[in-house]
């Protein structure tokens, strides 16, 4: 029997250290790989937020199996095309115009045209019938002076009579100077009304277009100029029109607080913020980022208030006096300030004063962003589209409050727990860092938060529809880049908030501006509460919006 050799000492401690370096190697390797693959996954998820459909959460359900099947779909061979034979076709009658939606009360210019000959001879000629060919034309709008002309009166029996001067003291007989005074006339003017620019130069309609074209149309103040300008021949400087906002912003501030009163008095609310950049005279040379907090209750108000930070100070001196029902997203900091709020009270044994409620939106997106790279997370889109489908149930069937809990409880709640076993066992199988990872990591610790709506039938399941009030600002940020000074942020504050509640409430602004800014001057601060968005749209039904097809 052939014996080995042993090896020398010195080549077997080599052959040991490579041994080792190699099981070292093949670890980095891993650990670059799995690095890489985080890092592709979330350069995919930037490219497919800027470049891609970034918010559409939407998912076929054929590919949704195929993503739980593991499967990748393909794409079907065109088959040969079938010989047929040819078939007379039925004769049919002409389909009706679809309608556009246009009303047809519109004003109507006629444009007569006439043959030559009728024009060269008329009488002899008589018109037996007419076409008519419709058009949808436009008048640009136009700048026209309004005179504010108050006549001046005196009554026809008033006359002015010569009354004399008495004689000064002696001393002054040198000054004696034989004068006749007349006595004043009784001229009656009337008052001039109060106006939102006292001495200004803008009338209502030219503040209301300045509105109009700043915060709803997204025209930053340098393009309204040249617009003045080059095609109506008005030169008005961004100054001017800085200021009338600054001054209107101001009239609409009462009205801006007690649409705030309004919202806390439901006892439910949802939170988020938007960045917004502006200027800071401190800070030259860049721009600096600040926040427009945003605030409301699905249906109802909605509050923009900003701040140049992201920090806790804002909503806690904001939330101060509300007390009810916050729904928010994951942000730490609505969970700080509501266990700051309730836990005195309940070290105390009494209720607590905020409960929080968490959005199953954020969290499904989430899944959403990771379905790419782990076919595990259609497993739970599917479970979390099963929740949004009972929710698309009841608001078909109109439900209230207590038909929508008792649903929940009944159909949600087995869904929940589904989640929440697929949850707890996928958990410890995927890497923390990564998209799955993460989307779970987040779901499982706002879990408690996001069962909740379950048990409230007034709460929704998610914060959407206070998503859709902030897509206006996002618009608005594109166009003006920033604002312009950091003190100057609650002007735009207090106008989205007009513009966005009477989107909620499906007024029309303009119709809204122009009465309310139109009476403001004159009012008193007692009709303040008639002002608001919510208040006026009950009191003209008239100027509701078309709704969207």
């Amino acid at each position: 029997m052939q014996q080995t050799t042993p090896l020398p000492v010195d080549l077997a401690q080599q052959v040991v250290r490579l041994q080792e370096l190699l099981a070292q190697s093949q670890a980095q390797v891993q650990a670059l790989v799995a690095e890489n693959q985080l890092l592709r996954q979330k350069l995919e998820a930037l490219i497919r937020r800027y470049f891609g459909h970034t918010k559409n959460e939407g998912l076929d359900p054929a590919q949704l199996e195929l993503l739980l099947l593991g499967l990748t779909p393909k794409v079907a061979t065109p088959e040969p095309p079938v010989k047929t034979t040819p078939t007379t076709p039925r004769p049919h009658s002409p389909r009706p115009a679809p309608r556009s939606g246009i009303p047809e009360d519109l004003p109507t210019v006629r444009e007569v045209l006439l043959p030559e000959e009728v024009k060269a001879n008329p009488e002899a000629f008589r018109q037996i019938d007419e076409l008519v060919t419709r058009e949808l034309d436009w008048e640009a709008a136009k700048f026209y002076w309004r005179h504010i002309v108050r006549p001046k009166f005196v009554r026809k029996d008033s006359a002015a009579a010569p009354s004399p001067v008495m004689p000064k003291p002696a001393a002054q007989a040198q000054d004696l100077v034989t004068t006749v005074r007349i006595d004043p006339l009784e001229v009656l003017v009337a008052p001039m009304p109060p106006r939102l620019i006292d001495k200004g130069l803008p009338g209502v309609g030219l503040l209301v277009h300045l509105l109009l074209s700043r915060f709803e149309d997204h025209l930053p103040f340098y393009r309204l100029e040249k617009i003045f300008r080059e095609r109506h021949g008005v030169p008005l400087t961004r100054q001017s029109m800085v200021d009338w906002t600054e001054q209107l912003a101001t009239w609409l501030q009462p009205i801006y607080r007690q649409m705030i009163v309004e919202l806390f008095a439901g006892g439910y609310l949802q939170a988020d913020e938007t960045p917004m950049r502006y200027l800071d005279r401190e800070e030259p040379g860049r721009s600096c980022q600040g926040y427009m907090w945003v605030y409301g209750r699905p249906r109802g108000n909605v509050i923009f208030e900003w701040q140049t930070s992201r920090g806790r100070e804002g909503p806690k001196a904001f939330l101060e006096s509300f007390k009810g029902k916050l729904q928010t997203d994951g942000y730490q900091v609505y969970r700080g300030l509501v266990s700051e709020r309730n836990q005195p009270l309940i070290l105390q044994g009494q209720p607590p004063e905020l409960m929080l409620f968490a959005c199953w939106a954020h969290s499904r997106r989430k899944f959403h962003e990771a379905k790419d790279h782990d076919r595990r997370a259609a497993w739970f889109i599917k479970q979390i589209g099963l929740l949004y489908g009972l929710e698309k149930r009841l608001r078909q069937q109109k439900a209230g409050p207590q038909l929508r809990q008792a649903a929940r409880s009944a159909e949600a709640a087995m869904i929940l727990a589904r989640i929440k076993k697929g949850l707890d066992r996928i958990a410890p199988k995927v890497l923390p860092q990564s998209l799955l990872g993460k989307a779970i990591s987040y779901t499982l610790e706002l879990w408690p938060e996001l069962n909740r709506y379950v048990e409230h039938g007034e709460v929704e399941i998610d914060s959407n529809l206070l998503e859709n009030s902030i897509r206006p600002t996002a618009v608005g940020k594109k166009a003006f880049l920033f604002i312009g000074h950091p003190e100057a942020g609650w002007r735009s504050a207090v106008i989205y908030s007009i513009m966005g509640t009477c989107r909620r409430y499906q007024i029309d602004p303009a119709k809204y501006l122009q009465d309310v800014l139109s009476r403001l001057p004159s009012l008193k601060s007692s009709a303040i509460p008639s002002l608001t968005p919510r208040a006026w749209a009950k009191t003209h039904p008239q100027a509701r919006t078309l709704p969207p097809k």
